[in-house]
């Protein structure tokens, strides 16, 4: 294989462009050409396809977001417009593509190999960490040290107001950036997705605490687990404590990548470039106990998320 392509699609997540860096380096050390596809799946529909060369990636390895730009393209699902992406493919001559982004980014690359058989290699790139085949995505990491940024600098005004907070954090219906977070940064309340919780028992729990002389609360809260304005409302009422909201929002989502997101793409980057030179089967890359494994597309959907209940009860155990 001489000629490949790299896209980013989806939501931009911190270290899309250290693993877009790694494929290109490690594209042009194997004396392949390399081509960047821009706004993902919606720029490829349309042939926004350009050349990178070395200088290309310089300077962008601790740099958020994604240079070659990203988007959503819910018309992808058509077998008809994925034809013209593979029209676009086949006029720059590009036999092989690399695509990062999250779940729906993999469906995509599914599609490709298995409507066209275009060779493809999908790498998890979301804060989410909702893919279940690998134990981590890159940016989920970078992703979970802002949000404990924020969990820091906003435990010094609970303190001083005596107040209860409640922060909503991202991770769609995955509870993973609120539960990491809350643990490492010693939030008394996680409320994810995946496990049930008991307002009542919440109020109740901080209204003691108060009465024992705490002078702050922090509730994490992740975006697919309730109402936050709903769920301040009925705490605060209940315990008779004003909880005050923050949501944080996109700031998730940017900034520069951590050692931990920069190094999982390299080797990310570095593998998808290995298995198309080596000319193998579309698959998605992931990681499992500290190696990068290989998955078929068709287990990615079929792999079943499993909670970190335990993690889940240390986080009860050590911050009330």
């Amino acid at each position: 294989m001489d000629r490949i392509a790299v896209l980013t699609s989806g939501g931009d997540a911190p270290g899309m462009n250290a693993c877009i860096r790694a494929v290109v380096r490690s594209a042009l050390h194997n004396k392949m050409d390399i081509y960047g596809v821009e706004r993902g799946y919606a720029g490829l529909i349309k042939g926004e396809i350009r050349r990178l060369e070395s200088r290309s990636v310089s300077n962008m390895i601790h740099k958020g977001g994604t240079f070659l730009n990203t988007a959503r393209c819910e018309e992808f699902k058509d077998i008809e417009v994925q034809r013209q992406a593979v029209e676009a493919l086949n006029a720059y001559g590009i036999e092989g593509l690399v695509v990062i982004g999250g779940d729906g980014t993999l469906r995509g690359a599914k599609d490709l190999s298995d409507n066209f058989g275009v060779k493809v290699m999908g790498i998890p790139g979301t804060i989410d960490n909702d893919l279940a085949y690998t134990d981590y995505t890159v940016g989920f990491d970078t992703a979970v040290n802002t949000v404990l940024w924020a969990i820091n600098n906003l435990r010094d005004t609970l303190h001083s107001h005596d107040r209860v907070g409640l922060l909503e954090v991202m991770g769609r219906n995955c509870g993973d950036i609120a539960l990491y977070a809350g643990v490492a940064g010693g939030a008394e309340y996680v409320l994810v997705p995946e496990i049930p919780y008991d307002l009542d028992k919440i109020a109740a729990s901080i209204k003691k605490s108060y009465l024992r002389g705490k002078t702050s609360n922090m509730i994490i809260l992740a975006e697919g687990a309730g109402n936050r304005e709903e769920i301040a409302e009925y705490v605060g009422k209940k315990s008779g404590i004003t909880v005050k909201v923050n949501t944080f929002g996109y700031i998730q989502r940017g900034g520069s990548p951590n050692m931990a997101d920069r190094v999982l793409a390299a080797r990310f980057g570095y593998k998808a470039v290995e298995l198309l030179k080596e000319n193998k089967d579309s698959c998605a890359i992931g990681i499992r106990d500290n190696k990068v494994i290989t998955v078929p597309f068709e287990e990615v959907k079929k792999a079943e998320k499993h909670f970190d209940n335990e993690l889940y009860k240390i986080a009860h155990v050590l911050n009330q």
